[in-house]
């Protein structure tokens, strides 16, 4: 009889696997770019001219472009979250810590060198553009695209202006101005915590996710047969044995850390800047997620692995994309509480942002779940059953 009601009931089975799997591809089919956060510094000075008010191109610019990114969307979520800066050294502390994918310095001759482009001496001005590669590559590459459309769009509307007023001046044009008009402002582009000449490297934090999950659950699920197997005959025994399954996690955990990062450097290529505090950060990541995936079976026995392979499903493609690109759903319900993203963080700071294994905010998370995990897996001896009542392994 039931098996007859699970053959009646496989065309639904499919239907909520297809529907289960399917969210998982819906983040990077035709992401949407929301409130990219791009930093915008104004320097310029201004210039005096003659029975005029004083010109200062900057603002205008900075007034241009915060007009444009709100009507290019609505003005809930424009494309482009420009946030004003005062200078150049704030916004490089910015970058260093992850607020903005880009930057758009002007500086303080700008205004003095745009008037230049109406003499027969021209000055072309330049604007220097940051692309903050190491926060994450697929955005900081459309922020850096984003940032040459819009220096494109003012040459063009200052190679328009410059035009007309020379034509209303019935001026002539000397070798040096006609060249200036080809591109009357110049960009300089700088990428900023480079990703290295191997593009590869930019999903390093990416590429290392996979492999250590993986581990981290084939050691969980195995020490936990394993402990579930033992001739256990009281609490005690059965409390000892859960920290035992502790101690073995530490040892596997070191193991697949400096394992992991061994091969990452010496057969997969990837370029590791600091061997020790990436191997011993993804150490503390795999104890982490071990204890946090013994604590579920301990609770639910073999039947909670389900719930770790469909975290990295839903995981994997949503940890390449930047938060920005998210709908509100996957960001606010399924990325914010994925435990791996802060494995993904901390990496990207080890990485590309050349900073050393610290108490951060990606350690404290990844050690808090530990603790929280470890305190449920020692709770759970109180839950003892004897060898003779166990019939099968629980799952």
């Amino acid at each position: 009889m039931f098996k007859n009601k699970l053959v009646f009931f496989s065309p639904i089975i499919a239907l909520v696997i297809i529907f289960i799997f399917s969210l998982t591809l819906f983040p990077s089919v035709q992401p949407e770019l929301k409130n990219l956060p791009i930093a915008i510094v104004n320097e310029d000075v201004g210039v005096e001219i003659p029975n005029q008010p004083k010109m200062n191109m900057g603002q205008t610019i900075v007034e241009m472009v915060q007009k444009n990114s709100k009507t290019t969307k609505d003005q809930e979520d424009p494309v482009v979250k420009w946030i004003e800066v005062k200078n150049t050294e704030e916004v490089q502390k910015g970058l260093d810590n992850q607020k903005y994918y880009a930057a758009l310095v002007i500086p303080k001759d700008f205004s003095a060198k745009q008037a230049s482009l109406r003499t027969p001496k021209p000055s072309s001005p330049e604007v220097e553009i940051f692309i903050n590669q190491g926060m994450n590559t697929m955005a900081s590459t459309m922020a850096g695209q984003i940032l040459n459309g819009v220096v494109d769009n003012i040459n063009n509307n200052v190679r328009t202006q410059l035009l007309d007023g020379l034509e209303q001046q019935e001026a002539k044009l000397t070798a040096k101005q006609a060249e200036s008009l080809i591109h009357p402002i110049t960009k300089k582009v700088t990428n900023i915590n480079e990703i290295g000449a191997n593009s590869a490297n930019g999903n390093a934090p990416i590429s290392l996710f996979q492999p250590l999950w993986m581990a981290s659950l084939a050691s969980a699920a195995i020490i936990f047969i394993a402990i579930s197997k033992a001739a256990i005959t009281n609490r005690k025994e059965n409390f000892t044995a859960k920290l035992v399954q502790i101690l073995i996690g530490v040892i596997l955990s070191l193991v697949i850390g400096f394992g992991l990062t061994w091969l990452a450097d010496g057969m997969v290529g990837l370029h590791i800047p600091h061997f020790t505090d990436i191997s011993l950060f993804l150490s503390i990541t795999s104890f982490c997620f071990f204890l946090m995936i013994s604590a579920v079976l301990s609770l639910l026995g073999l039947k909670g692995m389900p719930i770790f392979i469909l975290m990295l499903f839903f995981g994997a493609p949503l940890l390449a994309m930047a938060p920005e690109m998210m709908s509100p759903f996957y960001r606010d319900w399924i990325y914010s509480w994925l435990p791996m993203r802060f494995m993904i963080e901390g990496l990207r700071e080890l990485f590309f942002f050349d900073k050393v294994l610290t108490w951060n905010s990606s350690v404290s998370t990844l050690v808090w779940i530990g603790v929280v995990s470890m305190v449920i897996i020692l709770a759970s001896a109180l839950r003892f059953k004897s060898t003779n009542e166990k019939s099968k392994i629980r799952g």
